[in-house]
């Protein structure tokens, strides 16, 4: 075989690789970015979860033996038991991204209150009492590795644990405190040691802890009685010098069908921003795969009485009266009618800078119960409606309106000069108006759930469609209070803390 041919089939060979890699590219359907003005904010709000949290939990005990030579006493045995935190300060904290690894986690200059029961025996004497401890000089450093499993859950690992206390300082109380405060410097020295092999197994048990937690983190959400929405990771996050990408999948499914739609999400790039803690990028294949998984559902299939219909009018007499004088003119008004209205094909949809637009195909009948109770449909046709779809963040939900903007019956042009088919167009148009899109717009109401932990709620808010997606751009408030159901579901059982420390070996 010639040189030339074997570099014609060198480049067959690479080009098909490259067509197979990309085929099998997973684009996500929602991309989630956090800044740094995020870490920040997680630094301030999460010492005070864990002032909180850490105030209710018990540290191991510390035990040990120590000889006191200028009290000429061979040795005291020690325990300093139901140790407790009262308070403590991290001035210096600071979370920051390593590109390509995870978050950076620095604390220095802390100190820590603490108060603890003590039981000292010695060939001398054994006594029993309190004593509080105050550890200053306190140092960590680790970094955060953030990935995902093959459940599409996110991962937590601490690595490059490091974390040190440089002073420890022990005051007794009771009678003979000031017998015990003598010896009490000699026994400080231990108690540093004890505490500075106890902190990172302590650090390292309480991120296992929380990693456990995410690993049951259900990311399937039932939306309503139609559709379950997919926020599982497609991918590990891609973390760079000032932020944290997290690629989801973003996609509806019918109720009891998880079958991927017939399309696949193309791939979308969030702009270069950082003035807000979180940036939430939705594509038009998120919203392209809730109109496919409805359609499919029935739920755009719909008949209402005339009592319905009236019930969901808009509210004043010119409306009532448009569509009511209109629907007389078919004479149709004199015996109650009903309407029926289904969706032909899932709604299109359409996101362009400035403009979200939905054209829903359907088919409207309009029927009629006789004398003999049998249901007699009296006008039939297809026509498409055009609609703006209107956003609004409310707590931690993306509310869509949905306004009429055209009206057309799918009809031959020849057919469109026809007055009776231009009046019965207005009429259904009327209808829709003031009838049917309200009632849509109150089912809408219930919004869509955004990704967000538990407790944080979105504030100062914005929505802006851009070219095949929106982009929402929001701050971050923890609240203490805030009894929405987390997006994810089971955030609200994570332990940030667990139960009980146990004491480890030192790494």
């Amino acid at each position: 075989m010639n040189t030339k041919m074997v570099q014609i089939l060198w480049g067959c060979f690479l080009l098909w690789n490259l067509y197979i890699s990309s085929a099998q590219t997973i684009y996500p359907g929602i991309k989630a970015r956090a800044t740094q003005r995020a870490l920040d904010y997680g630094v301030q709000a999460g010492m005070e979860v864990i002032e909180q949290m850490v105030k209710q939990r018990n540290i191991p005990d510390l035990k040990g033996s120590e000889s006191l030579e200028f009290l000429k006493v061979e040795y005291v045995n020690y325990n300093f038991s139901n140790i407790k935190i009262h308070a403590f300060s991290f001035p210096n904290t600071s979370l920051t991204f390593v590109p390509g690894v995870g978050i950076k986690a620095l604390t220095n200059h802390g100190s820590v209150n603490l108060s603890t029961n003590w039981d000292v025996k010695s060939p001398l004497f054994q006594d029993t009492g309190a004593a509080d401890l105050f550890l200053s000089g306190v140092y960590f450093t680790g970094i955060l590795i953030l990935a995902q499993n093959d459940f599409g859950h996110p991962t937590l690992e601490l690595q490059d644990c490091y974390a040190q206390v440089s002073h420890a300082h022990v005051s007794f109380s009771g009678e003979l405190s000031v017998l015990y405060n003598s010896f009490a410097e000699p026994m400080e020295k231990p108690i540093l040691k004890k505490f500075n092999e106890m902190l990172c197994p302590i650090i390292t048990g309480e991120v296992e802890a929380l990693n456990a937690n995410l690993s049951m983190l259900e990311v399937l959400t039932k939306i309503d009685n139609y559709t379950i929405l997919d926020y599982s990771l497609i991918s590990s996050p891609e973390i760079t010098e000032n932020y944290i990408d997290l690629d989801l999948k973003g996609t509806f499914y019918p109720l009891e069908d998880l079958t991927d739609p017939p399309f696949s999400p193309v791939p979308f790039v969030l702009p270069e921003r950082s003035d807000s803690m979180l940036y939430i990028g939705i594509s038009e294949y998120f919203f392209k795969s809730a109109s496919f998984a409805y359609f499919t559902s029935g739920a755009f299939n719909v008949t209402l009485s005339t009592k319905e219909i009236s019930s969901h009018l808009v509210r004043n007499s010119q409306g009532i009266g448009n569509v009511l004088s209109r629907i007389a003119e078919i004479s149709i008004l004199s015996q109650p009618f009903m309407v029926r209205i289904m969706a032909t094909e899932p709604p299109v949809i359409s996101l362009l800078p400035g403009n979200f637009t939905l054209d829903i195909p359907a088919s409207i009948m309009i029927l009629m119960e006789t004398e003999n109770s049998t249901i007699e449909t009296i006008v039939s046709m297809d026509f498409v409606a055009s609609t703006s779809v209107g956003l609004v963040i409310l707590g931690q939900r993306l509310i869509c309106s949905l306004s009429l903007n055209r009206f057309r019956l799918s009809l031959p042009e020849s057919n469109r000069s026809n007055i009776e088919v231009l009046r019965f167009e207005n009429i259904l148009s009327s209808i829709l108006h003031f009838g049917i899109l309200p009632l849509a717009n109150a089912k809408l109401q219930q919004g869509f759930p955004l990704p967000n932990p538990h407790k944080i709620s979105f504030v100062d808010s914005d929505v802006e469609v851009l070219e095949h997606f929106i982009l929402i751009s929001t701050d971050l408030k923890y609240e203490t209070s805030l009894k929405h159901q987390p997006s994810f579901h089971g955030w609200e059982g994570l332990n940030l803390i667990s139960g009980q420390w146990k004491e480890k070996s030192a790494p």
